[in-house]
């Protein structure tokens, strides 16, 4: 028989894949390259976080970690975070919302109410944040921060109210000053004017998050990165098969960057058992239109910057905050 037909059984292993056909010996294939592109934490200055069993921020500029924030006996874990223009710091961490300075002192902070969890966070301007609150009664808040008081609120369809945890992820504020919400469990993008009118929808299998680009069009990221047009018709797609030499676990956020590339974060699960920092996979993949990988990321020591989430690029020019909800700004 000729053994090249024979079928090849894969197995998956402590970040290693382990190639087997009948006859032959084990082939091992790393998760990543040996040689990876780009110049390691050196490519960019950027702000990062991710969902992880601790709450952990770093600030990396010029290759070095010049800034941490590490909260291991909390709860929740963080998957949206912000860095402001003035160096504050909001971030959303599961069961709560909080507005740190670089000294880490706490500026603000929002207890979510039993049974729900916050998962998401945007400032508009200094004075405001909108936020999404999962739970039996979904809903999206704008808070003013020096008062406290809540100066927009409306409820939010969810797919099932009783799951908590799968409802939300990733929101964000358009130029237009809508709000473009992933419904995780509506496997839908929907964008919301400051009323709660949705005026805006499409549907989206594991839509995780979404952002609108300057070219109308909206890059959603979740089982696949997709770029959609207004018609909800794939415009570009990125999936683990084009970079075949990566492992990939799951993507959670992908971020159109000014030259055109694409920068898509690769989620580890750290429920799922121990990362061995040997073999576990990149942490993001920067990759240019034609899907080559420009950059990839991966950090497990020295320092371990932990699973990634959410990454923001601080070597481009350009305050996050400049955003605005309908009238509030």
């Amino acid at each position: 028989m000729d053994k090249s037909k024979q079928p090849l059984a894969i197995l998956f292993c402590a970040g290693i894949v382990l190639a087997h056909t009948p006859g032959f010996a084990n082939e091992i294939k790393p998760a990543f390259p040996t040689e990876l592109p780009g110049k390691g934490l050196a490519q960019h200055d950027f702000l990062y976080a991710g969902e992880a069993k601790t709450r952990d921020i770093y600030i990396v500029r010029q290759g070095t970690v010049i800034w941490s924030y590490h909260d291991p006996a909390g709860r929740g874990e963080i998957s949206d975070a912000v860095r402001l223009s003035n160096g504050n710091i909001l971030f959303a961490h599961q069961f709560g919302v909080t507005l740190i300075n670089p000294d880490l002192k706490v500026l603000w902070h929002y207890d979510a109410p039993s049974q729900c969890e916050t998962h998401t966070a945007q400032p508009i301007g200094t004075n405001h944040v909108i936020f999404i609150q999962n739970g039996p009664t979904p809903k999206v808040l704008v808070v003013n921060l020096a008062t406290g008081k809540t100066e927009r609120e409306f409820s939010l369809p969810v797919g099932n109210a009783q799951s908590t945890h799968g409802q939300f992820r990733h929101a964000r504020l358009t130029e237009a000053g809508t709000y473009l919400v992933a419904h995780m469990d509506m496997r839908q993008v929907a964008e919301y004017d400051e009323t709660g009118k949705q005026v805006w929808s499409a549907d989206v299998p594991g839509a995780w998050s979404a952002v609108r680009l300057k070219n109308g069009n909206t890059l959603v990221c979740g089982k696949v990165a997709r770029e959609i047009n207004s018609r909800g018709e794939t415009i570009w797609e990125f999936t683990f098969a084009d970079v075949p030499d990566y492992q990939f676990d799951n993507m959670q956020i992908a971020t159109r960057l000014p030259n055109g590339n694409t920068l898509i974060n690769n989620w580890v699960n750290q429920w799922a058992g121990r990362i061995d920092p040997n073999t576990a996979p990149v942490q993001a993949l920067e990759i240019s239109p034609d899907k080559k990988v420009v950059w990839a990321l991966r950090s497990w020591t020295n320092p371990d910057l932990g699973p990634s989430t959410t990454i923001q690029f601080l070597d481009e020019p350009g305050a996050p905050e400049n955003v605005h909800f309908g009238s509030i700004k």
